[in-house]
């Protein structure tokens, strides 16, 4: 019948077009810099992230550590190793993984097994929405990953609300992936716990805030 055919073309037509965005390269969410300034933002985190480590002065509770995009952006290519580590590796103040390191919310190895084998990667922040863009393979083939979302703490530990997830180009309505993030980040919950002296965390006019008890 015609009609059938019809309709196998424009189902045709729908895939291929899906196809054709998901393996689409998106626009970047960060402006490449160069390695010295690569190297510059990765040795400030180091200096701010030794702060947190430092026990805060009497009656200075409060205090704020901001982080940028760049400076995250430098740690975590030195943590996963795409860029030689010119600075030890950053702890926390409570000994475990660093806020900021590659298990913190929209990082790249925030979710085993969901987003494999990482070959770059990008982290912005605008606003009060942090956003991070992975590449990565699917079926062998190279697609970038972009998940956006408000960055938070809830007793003591960090949260991440989705607020956008793109495959490709193509965008992914949230309420299809949220819950699989959400479990994954349950999985993950003490890798997300706060340095001891942290008592909130969030992203505010594109950086994001440590502050401290």
């Amino acid at each position: 019948m015609k009609w059938q055919r019809v309709i196998s073309l424009v189902t045709l037509a729908i895939s291929l077009f899906t196809l054709v965005m998901v393996l689409r390269k998106p626009a970047p969410v960060a402006v490449p810099v160069s390695a010295e300034v690569t190297a510059a933002n990765a040795q400030s985190f180091q200096e701010k992230v030794d702060r947190l480590g430092q026990p805060a002065n009497s009656g200075q509770g409060g205090s704020e550590v901001r982080l940028s995009s760049g400076e995250l952006t430098a740690a975590l290519a030195q943590a996963t190793g795409m860029i030689p580590s010119t600075v030890p590796a950053p702890a926390s103040a409570s000994g475990s993984a660093s806020p900021a390191s590659p298990t913190a919310p929209g990082s790249p190895t925030e979710f085993p097994g969901a987003v494999p084998n990482i070959k770059d990667y990008q982290v912005s922040m605008d606003g009060d929405v942090l956003r991070g863009q992975f590449l990565t393979q699917i079926a062998g083939k190279d697609v970038y990953l972009t998940l956006a979302g408000h960055l938070g703490s809830k007793d003591g530990y960090a949260t991440f609300d989705a607020t956008e997830v793109k495959i490709g180009d193509l965008n992914v309505p949230v309420s299809l992936v949220n819950d699989a993030l959400q479990k994954k980040l349950a999985e993950q919950h003490d890798q997300l716990k706060l340095p001891n002296n942290v008592k909130d965390l969030k992203v505010e006019n594109g950086e994001m805030v440590f502050v401290e008890k």
